[in-house]
């Protein structure tokens, strides 16, 4: 039996995901908490890890318990023992069959950026900013180009410890909603840096500097050093994995 948890994490002051010898985690101090619920130590596994800053909604993480407790002790005491920054928002107990990672089989990314003249204060966390008018039916046409499966090299960081570039992209959409764009993407999977690339890649096209099919151009040309910039990190947003119906999880993550 293992136990399927859905997290909300500001990534702000995190050091990414993935737990690290030294440094602060968002998996690092969930696993406290666990542990400290369950008197013994927890591992937890997730459905995909965010960098340093980069938040999430609800990331999904299962762990196989050490021992028996209620799912309202699992709830409620890791999230008396959890920092402001992260809670549990929901938690279901799952076969041994269901894998965090390997079971779901999309993921939901947003970042949002700020278009106006001057900086944000109140929402500085959680969005980029860009002082110069943008384009979003621009950049939506040039997004078009990266739609369906294709070799993503030009847009992972040279970091990038995947061994396949491939990935699909399910849905793509660049809109405005009044000083803020919104750049949502839905994949079966993600290369390191690949959405804050994307992004990148995009804003010299809203702001008139290349035409919409240039990107297809950088898309295969399979060169990093030909796409854009890497955004910042503190506009992207972790929406959720994908799971099919059959899990029976909570309706944000089912497909």
């Amino acid at each position: 039996m293992r136990i399927a948890l859905g997290v909300e994490y500001d990534g702000t002051d995190f050091l990414g995901w993935q737990r690290l010898e030294c440094g602060r985690t968002a998996q690092g101090v969930l696993e406290q908490a666990l542990s400290f619920v369950a008197a013994a130590p927890v591992a937890v596994t997730c459905a995909g890890r965010t960098d340093a800053g980069v938040h999430a909604r609800c990331q999904v993480v299962h762990f196989e318990p050490p021992v028996e407790r209620a799912d309202r002790s699992w709830l409620l005491g890791a999230n008396s023992r959890l920092p402001d920054d992260v809670c549990v928002r929901w938690i279901q107990r799952m076969p041994d069959e269901f894998h965090a990672r390997f079971s779901a089989r999309a993921r939901r990314y947003r970042y949002t950026l700020l278009n106006r003249r001057v900086r944000p204060a109140l929402d500085a966390r959680y969005v980029a900013w860009e002082r110069r008018p943008l384009d979003a039916a621009r950049m939506q046409q040039a997004a078009a180009h990266l739609l369906g499966e294709h070799d993503f090299n030009a847009f992972r960081t040279a970091a990038c410890q995947a061994p396949n570039p491939v990935r699909t992209v399910h849905a793509l959409s660049v809109s405005r909603e009044d000083e803020h764009i919104h750049f949502d993407i839905q994949a079966n999977a993600f290369l390191h840096h690949m959405v804050r690339n994307i992004v990148g890649s995009l804003l010299p096209v809203g702001l008139g500097e290349r035409e919409p099919d240039w990107v297809g151009e950088v898309l295969a040309g399979r060169n990093r050093s030909r796409a854009g910039p890497t955004a910042p990190s503190q506009g992207l947003t972790f929406l959720c994995p994908l799971y099919p119906a059959h899990w029976q999880l909570p309706v944000e993550v089912t497909l």
